[in-house]
Parts: structure tokens; sequence; C-alpha cells
């Protein structure tokens, strides 16, 4: 009886370890996932003065782009992310499953995601970690468009979608978007005055082009970042649910095991005081 006790209480002392580091994992991938989100704002705001720059640029009379009209090239690309770490649930698998069939050109980002697209016999033309904190997510977006321009020099791509895991409604929800060609008409209202341009206006549209693009690169980084943080969040819920539902269950057992100990201790104490009396 005692050996079982210190079984059951080695087990409950080996519960509570595993909720502590649960609890940790659960409050850094909050503070990962907030603070991505802090960070999207940021992004969305230099975006959005890059577009109102190349919309000046431009000025009022100009038109959506061909290629957004006619729905983008024939070798259209995909920039995919997927989870770097584990225990973030089906994460991986709900993104991958919207691929759909192989696309000609992907580009995956996540460890852990890319062992799950080989066991479904996706190839990717190139591959990049995902980092474990928001300051490496510049370099990560620089990379990604290095990348994706040499696929384009090397005509293996002519447009390209983003496929990442955002918020809709406030749930979790996987998004497919066109990052080029770039579509003149997301462009916000051209000013009534055209700025006074030193460069030619060729030029200058190609560079403020590739500044957006790669502000949409690390924007659509930062939801997945974030979106990965939350799925491990409420990954680290359940397991923190079940964990507590198991030490209940073995704290119930080791009281139990405690009265049966007391019970027998004091049946043995009252058959041995019968008997001595019996032996006067």
């Amino acid at each position: 009886m005692t050996e079982r006790l210190a079984d059951i209480t080695a087990r409950i002392d080996g519960i509570r370890q595993l909720g502590a580091v649960v609890n940790a994992m659960k409050g850094i991938a909050a503070a990962r996932a907030h603070m991505a989100r802090t960070q999207v704002i940021a992004v969305d705001s230099y975006a959005a003065t890059i577009a109102a720059a190349m919309s000046s640029v431009l000025g009022q009379g100009m038109a959506p782009s061909a290629a957004s009209r006619d729905g983008g090239g024939s070798k259209t690309g995909l920039l995919v992310f997927c989870a770097e770490q584990g225990f973030a649930g089906a994460f991986s698998e709900r993104v991958l499953q919207s691929i759909g069939a192989g696309p000609a050109c992907l580009f995956l980002i996540g460890t852990r995601g890319l062992s799950i697209a080989a066991a479904r016999g996706l190839k990717p033309y190139w591959t990049a970690t995902l980092p474990s904190h928001t300051p490496g997510i510049p370099k990560l977006a620089d990379q990604i468009t290095t990348a994706i321009y040499h696929a384009v020099a090397k005509r293996r791509i002519d447009s390209l979608d983003v496929i990442f895991t955002g918020l809709d409604a406030g749930h979790p929800a996987v998004v497919r978007r066109r990052l080029f060609p770039i579509d003149l008409a997301d462009l916000p209202p051209a000013t009534a005055e055209r700025p006074l341009m030193q460069l030619p206006e060729g030029t200058l549209i190609a560079a403020l082009g590739q500044d957006y693009f790669n502000a949409q690169v690390c924007k659509a980084a930062l939801h997945a970042f974030a979106a990965e943080n939350d799925a491990r969040m409420e990954a680290m819920t359940a397991a923190g649910s079940q964990i507590a539902r198991e030490l209940e269950t073995f704290q119930a057992t080791l009281r139990r095991v405690r009265q049966e100990a007391i019970t027998a201790e004091i049946i043995e104490l009252g058959t041995g005081a019968a008997t001595a009396r019996a032996a006067r």
C-alpha cells in the first residue's frame, strides 16, 4: 500500500510539473501573438503610405492593370505560410488543404509545414523557416522577395498568390490573396495635384511597387506568426484542461488509497488488540 501511495504521489508531482510547462508555453504564445498583431498595424500604415504615394505618382487617370482584370498569368506561384514549430494542432493541415492541386511554383514557409507537405507529395520550389520572434520577420520578407524575383527572372512564374491564416470576425480563417501583379484598383484615389518628381515615373513606380510588395509579404508573415501562436495557445489551453482533469482524478485516487490504508491500519490495530486480550 505504501508503494502504491508513493507511485500516485510521484504521478501527481509529474502532472503538476507538466501543467507548469503547458502554462508557460501558453503565456509565451499569447505574448508573441499580441506582439505580432501590434506590429501588423504598423505594417498596414507603412503599406498605406506607399500605396498613397503610388496613387499620387500615377495620377487620376490610372486604370486597373490588365493582369488584375484577366485574373493574372498562366504560371501562378503560391507563397504559403505554415507552422514552424509543433503543438499547434492542425494548423498546417488546414493551410495545405486550401492549396488543392500542386501549384507550378510553391514557396513554403515553416519547418513543420514542410514535413507535412512532403507527406502529401508536395515539392516546394523554395523553403524557409519562420522566425521564432517578430524582429526576424522583415529579414524573412527580404529573403522571400529575393527568391520570388529570381523565380520571375527565370520565368517560373508570372503571378503570385499568398496563402496564410488570418482572422475573420475574430476566428482563424485561411486567406488567399494576389500579391502581384499589383492591382492598381486597390490603390486609394489619387490627389488632384501630382507631386514634383525628380525620377522618371516608371523608375519611381517600380521602386515603390517593390516596397509595397515587400510590405504585403511582411504583413502576411506577421499574420501567419500570430495565427500559429494563437493555435498553439488554443492547444495548450486544451492540454491544460486535460491535465486538470487527470490531476483531479489522481488526487481522488490518492484520497481513496489513503483512506484504505488508514482503514487497514485501524483493522490491524483492532485485530492485534483483540488477539492480545485473548492471549491474556
